[in-house]
C-alpha cells in the first residue's frame, strides 16, 4: 500500500478521535463480538459529533466536488452553519427519502463501460452518517481474510496471506473467482435479512437503508435490485452480501475436521492435496 493510500485511512481515525466518536465506535465493535443486539442506532447516527465526523471526511473526498442531481457540491454544504447542517440532517433521518441519484457510465475494459451512481452530496453526508455507526458492527462479524473495501486492509495484504500460505503448504494454484454484474444484482430482502442476522434490527435504520436501496435513478426509474456503485455505503453492503459466503468457504477450506492431527506449521494444507470437495 502506497503512502498516499494509507493518508486517509490515518485521517479517519485522528478525525474520530477528534470528534470524540472513536470511543463509541470502540464499544459497538466490542458489543458486536459478544453478540449484542443493536435496536437503537439511528439515535447514534443522528449525534452531533457523528454528523460533523461524517463532514469532515467527505470533505477532503475528490468526489465531494462531483455534483448529483440538484446540482450540489461540498462546497454548497460548506456555505452552511454547522448547527443548520445537523439540523437539517437530523430531520432528513426521521423520515429518510433521498434524492434521485444520478447515472453515468465510466470505462471499464475495451469497448465497456460500468453504470456509476452519484446520490446528491446531502445523500452522501447521511451515507456516510449510517457508514460510521454500521461499520464496527459489521467488522466485528467479517472473516479475518476478507480484504475487499475494509478499513486498513487492501489487496496487498491478501497477496500477502497468498505468499505465505504457498510457501507453508507448497501448493501453488491460486483459483481467480469473479461474480458478473455483483453490484447490479444485490438481492434487497436477502441484505436486509443478512444485516438483521448480524444483529442490526433497528427497523427504523432498516426502512432508512431499503431506501438508499431503492432510491430513483434519474432517467431509468425505481430499482428493484442492486446497490449502485458510487455511493459511500455500497462497499459495506456488499461485504455484507458476501460474508455468508466468506464464512463458507473458510469451513470448507481452512476449518474442515480432518481424520488426522496435522503439525501447527503444515495447517492441514497437506490434507487438501487429497481434497475432492469431500470431507477429509
Amino acid at each position: 500500500m502506497t503512502t498516499q493510500q494509507r493518508a486517509p485511512k490515518k485521517a479517519k481515525l485522528r478525525n474520530a478521535e477528534y470528534y470524540d466518536f472513536q470511543e463509541v465506535q470502540d464499544r459497538l465493535y466490542a458489543q458486536s463480538q459478544k453478540g449484542r443486539e443493536f435496536k437503537c442506532l439511528v439515535d447514534l447516527i443522528a449525534l452531533p459529533e457523528n454528523i460533523r465526523l461524517a463532514y469532515r471526511n467527505i470533505k477532503k473526498n475528490d468526489g465531494s466536488r462531483t455534483a448529483g442531481t440538484d446540482g450540489r457540491t461540498i462546497e454548497d454544504l460548506a456555505r452552511l452553519s454547522e448547527q443548520t447542517l445537523i439540523g437539517i440532517v437530523q430531520r432528513k433521518l426521521q423520515w429518510y427519502v433521498p434524492q434521485q441519484v444520478r447515472r453515468v457510465e465510466i470505462p471499464k475494459g475495451p469497448g465497456k463501460t460500468r453504470p456509476l451512481g452519484i446520490p446528491t452530496i446531502m445523500d452522501r453526508l447521511i451515507q456516510q452518517c449510517v457508514l460510521q455507526v454500521l461499520e464496527p458492527i459489521c467488522e466485528a462479524k467479517f472473516h479475518e481474510h476478507s480484504y475487499g473495501f475494509r478499513p486498513n486492509r487492501s489487496q496487498e495484504h491478501a497477496i500477502s496471506l497468498a505468499y505465505r500460505n504457498m510457501q507453508i503448504s507448497h501448493l501453488h494454484y491460486v483459483v481467480d473467482i469473479d461474480i458478473k454484474g455483483f453490484f447490479d444484482n444485490v438481492n434487497h430482502g436477502k441484505l436486509l435479512k443478512q444485516m438483521w442476522t448480524l444483529g442490526i434490527r433497528d427497523k427504523k435504520l432498516l426502512s432508512i437503508v431499503s431506501a438508499m436501496l431503492k432510491a430513483e435513478v434519474a432517467g431509468i426509474g425505481f430499482p428493484e435490485k442492486g446497490t449502485p456503485q458510487g455511493g459511500i455505503i455500497s462497499p459495506l453492503l456488499s461485504n455484507i452480501v458476501l460474508n455468508e459466503l466468506d464464512w463458507w468457504l473458510a469451513s470448507q477450506w481452512v476449518d474442515f475436521p480432518t481424520k488426522h492431527e496435522y503439525k501447527p506449521e503444515t495447517n492441514k494444507y497437506d490434507a487438501l492435496r487429497r481434497r475432492r470437495l469431500g470431507l477429509v
